[in-house]
């Protein structure tokens, strides 16, 4: 949950006439998408900052489902109309709900996310662009205590149903920020405290022999490339994950697993 200093915009759940009027398979209204599946719809729906428009249900999904207050009421479907209104291939466990995006946080805001937490750790992705990869990061993040995901507002995946569904709930956890320039979000991060340690294998250091404490923003490049040159320049210190010659790396959203796994165990507060 978001804390103070965050530039949302206070949420409404009103439910507009047209969208209840609309049938299940007209297209989404202006910016609206749909989420799905059983992580990511009950996600939002327990997020006071998520617009909900719709919620559509087959009778068995429906009867573990409980609305909040002013929220959408279900509307019952079956299997096909929901396979039908989603993109293919897309696993709906029988559950999908029509949404506006979530209210933005800017990278400006992360020192007010992170107040209470001189050990707070972000994760900076540059360049990653599987939508897939970016939800598990999420996941990921939201599993380790990552307070905020941060990434270029360009040459990124969209915040859409199938990055949800990557992130089983987490995208409504953990905020997704958009950076205008990536170089810039780091030094700001630095001003607000922080450590940039960027992951490259080819680092003279492993990660656990780093000794960095305090504030970390954890910096990944983009599958197959890595970092690029500036965002590896901006970054304080880089270390590598210690891997056998059996792989040449590991996929993006598993060496953020592992990374954030490291930094989480160096902190009491950071594990369960």
């Amino acid at each position: 949950m978001l804390e103070l200093g965050m530039r949302r915009r206070p949420p409404t759940r009103r439910r507009s006439a047209a969208a209840s009027r609309a049938h299940p398979g007209a297209p989404p209204p202006g910016d609206a998408l749909w989420l799905w599946g059983r992580h990511p719809v009950a996600a939002a729906l327990a997020n006071p900052e998520r617009r909900l428009l719709r919620l559509l249900a087959t009778p068995e999904a429906a009867r573990d489902l409980i609305p909040p207050a002013g929220g959408p009421e279900p509307e019952p479907v079956d299997r096909d109309t929901l396979g039908r209104l989603l993109p293919e291939g897309a696993v709906h466990q029988g559950l999908a709900a029509l949404a506006r995006p979530l209210p933005e946080v800017a990278v400006e805001d992360v020192a007010g996310l992170c107040q209470d937490d001189p050990a707070a750790r972000v994760v900076v992705l540059d360049r990653a662009q599987d939508p897939h990869n970016v939800g598990a990061v999420l996941r990921s993040a939201a599993a380790f205590g990552g307070r905020a995901v941060i990434l270029p507002r360009d040459h990124a995946p969209d915040a859409t149903g199938v990055l949800a569904k990557a992130a089983s709930g987490a995208l409504e956890r953990v905020p997704l920020i958009r950076a205008t320039n990536l170089a810039r979000a780091l030094n700001r991060l630095k001003d607000d405290g922080f450590w940039c340690l960027g992951l490259d294998g080819r680092a003279e250091r492993t990660l656990g022999e780093t000794a960095t404490d305090g504030r970390i923003a954890l910096v990944l490049g983009a599958e197959g490339t890595g970092l690029r040159r500036l965002t590896r320049e901006t970054c304080d210190l880089l270390a590598r994950i210690p891997i056998t010659s059996a792989v040449e790396s590991l996929n993006l959203s598993n060496a953020a697993a592992v990374a954030l796994y490291e930094l989480a165990a160096r902190t009491p507060r950071g594990m369960p």
